[in-house]
């Protein structure tokens, strides 16, 4: 890496790096370092009366220098701990480098130390380690953005959003509950597993790229298979070869995986999202309403250690059971329309005194859709199940037993969002190949998010599959709701990131043509000339003076060039 590519304080680093070195001191040791204790742990089992002896590693994250004695602090995974250093301790010899070179000046904010020594509690109580040996077990080559406090105010805060989620491991780092947010993620994830498990269901695996995109109406993402010369698809949902596995003879299969779609960006959705789905032989939706209910009371428990969560400043109780409501029934309550038995031209109608934007390509179920979306969906904080969706909405879903064009279906709405989708399972082959064809008429009109036919489907229902229920719930906005976040940002890792913005620079060739070598094109960048436009107006001495400063303060040794040479530059720079 050129060295004008670093920063002041990444420079001296890599000086305290190289000395070192120069030292004998390892910088990134290869030898295990035996840990026996953690941050939080040491002060949850601190006795008075006991000098116990542990060793610990963590990041340095400050340092009190006060002569031959000082103070640290150490962030190891669980938490930080104060450590006291002297001199004499962790150098008993003659030589004290380790104190004097190593620990007050070569030791950095970020780098990984480890710890042998005695648990104390200082004079103002704070429980502590005294250390007997110090090693370095990682040089940190940038420097952290710690969080400064002055009469109750902090300063330099990582809290930019963007700089947040495109640097992750920053904002792990230095932000509190950051991580604790992902531990409950975990929970979340565990305590769901260990439900299905207790209730005799079998976690599986299906493909990921897939032939024929369907269980959903989305829109795919497109790749191309080389060896087999054929497109395939990113999976948007994983309910069709669950289902194959149905008919194979499983009791119940759930998945927890990535789903890919390729659709709009927000604070609700992201491109790759996690799903769970579940499908349960002999059971209808009825039974998966009061399973679903149970399951989401029982994971609101084991992560917050009660059936209630706290959203946008609203409580939201997961206490069973959830109100029930058919989907037309909440329409009429909402909009004062009834649509019960309506036809496609009659609901355009109601869209329009409503003052809908509606296109041509949407068919009767897409209409009802976005009657929903539009006056209901956002209005059910408290989880709700709204049940018995019309047929044409529901391409996947068995007919209703006693209400003539509805469906056996329910979505879970909670804080005014969609968490769970759930059918009594379509099990007639011709009725679903029937279906297939109404969704593929939707595609020639135009819809991009209707469902293709997937014949090898088709052909499994034929060999029969039982009576079944399904149901699937997205990851990412049940630890939303379950950790108080109001971006499905703050519950990714990595969330998916626009491309970063660079600073557009004049190339090097560019620059070579008015005269600039290689060398001085880093220095002008350097100085803050990125563009060659960003010349044309400077005066000829001030340039001069700039970029020979950069040479003299980095060292670089270059010729500084003379005055007329720099005001060719600017001339050349015009044309």
């Amino acid at each position: 890496m050129n060295v004008l590519e670093l920063s002041e304080q990444e420079i001296v680093r890599r000086q305290s790096l190289q000395e070192l070195r120069n030292m004998g001191i390892d910088p990134y040791p290869a030898a295990e370092y035996p840990t026996n204790a953690f941050s939080t742990d040491i002060k949850a089992d601190f006795k008075n009366d006991e000098k116990r002896e542990v060793c610990i590693a963590g990041r340095l994250m400050s340092r009190r220098v006060m002569g031959k004695a000082s103070f640290a602090e150490i962030q190891d995974s669980k938490g930080r701990i104060q450590v006291y250093v002297t001199r004499d301790d962790i150098c008993p010899d003659d030589n004290k480098d380790l104190y004097n070179a190593v620990f007050k000046r070569l030791l950095d904010i970020g780098d990984f130390i480890g710890i042998k020594g005695f648990v104390f509690k200082t004079q103002t109580g704070e429980i502590s380690i005294h250390a007997q040996s110090l090693t370095l077990l990682s040089k940190s080559l940038k420097p952290l953005p710690i969080v400064k406090y002055k009469d109750g105010v902090a300063y330099d805060k990582f809290d930019d959003p963007e700089l947040r989620f495109r640097q992750r491991y920053v904002d792990l780092i230095v932000n509190e509950g950051v991580k604790d947010t992902f531990m409950k993620r975990a929970k979340v994830l565990e305590t769901m597993r260990n439900y299905f498990n207790e209730a005799g269901y079998t976690e599986v695996e299906t493909p990921t790229l897939q032939s024929i995109p369907g269980g959903a109406s989305a829109r795919p993402f497109i790749t191309h298979h080389n060896s087999l010369d054929i497109d395939l698809y990113l999976r948007i949902a994983t309910e069709l070869y669950l289902k194959r596995l149905i008919v194979g003879g499983f009791e119940g299969v759930y998945e927890i995986g990535k789903n890919f779609r390729n659709e709009g960006m927000d604070r609700f959705h992201n491109p790759e999202f996690t799903c769970m789905e579940l499908y349960v032989q002999y059971k209808d939706y009825n039974w998966m309403m009061s399973f679903t209910e149970k399951l989401l009371e029982t994971i609101c428990i084991a992560v917050n250690g009660k059936d209630e969560s706290v959203f946008d400043g609203k409580t939201i109780s997961f206490k069973a059971p959830f109100r029930r409501l058919p989907i037309l029934d909440a329409i009429k309550e909402k909009t004062g329309y009834d649509l019960n038995g309506m036809e496609e031209s009659e609901i355009r109608e109601v869209c329009k005194k409503l003052n809908m934007e509606i296109d041509d390509t949407m068919g009767k179920g897409k209409l009802i859709d976005e009657i929903f979306g539009e006056f209901c969906e956002g209005t059910y904080v408290q989880p709700t199940f709204i049940i018995d969706y019309p047929v044409e909405m529901s391409p996947l879903t068995k007919m209703h037993r006693s209400k003539p064009g509805l469906t056996e279906r329910f979505e879970l709405m909670v804080n005014g969002k969609e968490l769970a989708n759930a059918y009594s399972e379509l099990n007639d082959p011709i009725d679903q190949e029937e279906r297939f064809k109404e969704q593929m008429a939707l595609a020639d009109k135009g819809d991009d998010e209707a469902m293709l036919i997937d014949q090898d489907f088709l052909r499994a229902l034929q060999y029969g599959m039982p009576p079944t229920s399904g149901i699937g719930i997205g990851i990412d906005r049940l630890v939303m709701l379950m950790t108080g976040k109001s971006t499905i940002q703050e519950v990714l890792l990595f969330p998916q990131m626009r491309p970063e913005k660079k600073m557009p620079k004049s190339s090097i060739a560019e620059w070579a043509k008015i005269g600039v070598s290689e060398d001085w094109v880093a220095v002008l960048n350097k100085s803050g000339y990125n563009l060659i436009s960003d010349i044309k107006d400077v005066n000829p001495q001030k340039l001069q003076m700039d970029v020979c400063g950069i040479n003299k303060k980095y060292k670089l040794g270059y010729d500084n060039p003379k005055v007329d040479e720099v005001a060719l530059w600017i001339e050349n720079s015009k044309l």
